[in-house]
């Protein structure tokens, strides 16, 4: 047991930070990077794909929905294997393994985004448009003013839980070989190769630790925020 822990205190910087003094985030480091990049991109995405399909019912809404339900049904696995060889022949060049599957995970999350804010939306009653509407506001000043601060604060627990998952999804970066938490913790176990169970156990306690940090932040934001 103690040999273990030894392990674990031996290898701590590297599975915090890789080898960041060297200009090479990794460890857990890379993890929150990817997860708050993807999450930066893809909620501001997902919003507006949102606002998208609730302003056009018809052929748009309907364009979006297939999109949406085309990238939930491919294992995200799939997506980042097809960005990992794509971009690189759509720009010329090599892009850097962490911003491929950065892009991968917001482009997976935003379809998931969509559809939560566009559920929120759907849920507020008509009258909060008749409302806006009567007051003279237009459909973008609606959607930006009146519906979308109440839908946000109605759907934050599913938001949190899509974007916990989000965290989580950043482990399987390791098949293109970026060195996030998962990654680095197999490489030191392959180093070791006697001490798998302490590795992975406080790789997972890891995890762990980050989707609370995430469902209390979010709670406790939740809470202070005057209601609306």
């Amino acid at each position: 047991m103690l040999a273990g822990l030894t392990v674990i205190t031996d290898n701590l910087d590297y599975l915090l930070w890789g080898r960041a003094a060297a200009g090479q985030p990794g460890g857990v480091l890379l993890t929150l990077l990817m997860a708050f990049g993807a999450a930066a991109l893809a909620l501001p995405a997902g919003i507006g794909l949102a606002g998208l399909a609730w302003r056009f019912p018809g052929a748009i809404r309907k364009a979006l929905f297939l999109w949406a339900e085309i990238i939930r049904g491919i294992p995200l696995i799939f997506v980042i294997f097809w960005l990992w060889y794509l971009l690189p022949l759509i720009t010329g060049g090599d892009l850097p393994g962490a911003l491929t599957v950065t892009l991968a995970l917001a482009w997976f999350t935003a379809a998931a985004v969509m559809h939560s804010v566009l559920a929120g939306l759907r849920a507020l009653p008509d009258g909060q448009t008749e409302a806006a509407q009567a007051q003279g506001f237009g459909a973008l000043q609606t959607l930006g003013w009146v519906l979308l601060p109440q839908t946000l604060r109605n759907i934050l627990p599913s938001l949190v839980g899509i974007f916990i998952s989000l965290l989580k999804d950043t482990s399987l970066a390791f098949i293109v070989n970026v060195p996030e938490l998962t990654t680095v913790a197999g490489q030191v176990n392959n180093r070791v190769q006697i001490y798998p169970a302490a590795i992975f156990v406080f790789t997972g306690v890891v995890y762990y630790l980050l989707c609370c940090g995430i469902e209390q932040l979010a709670k406790r934001w939740q809470f202070n925020r005057p209601a609306l």
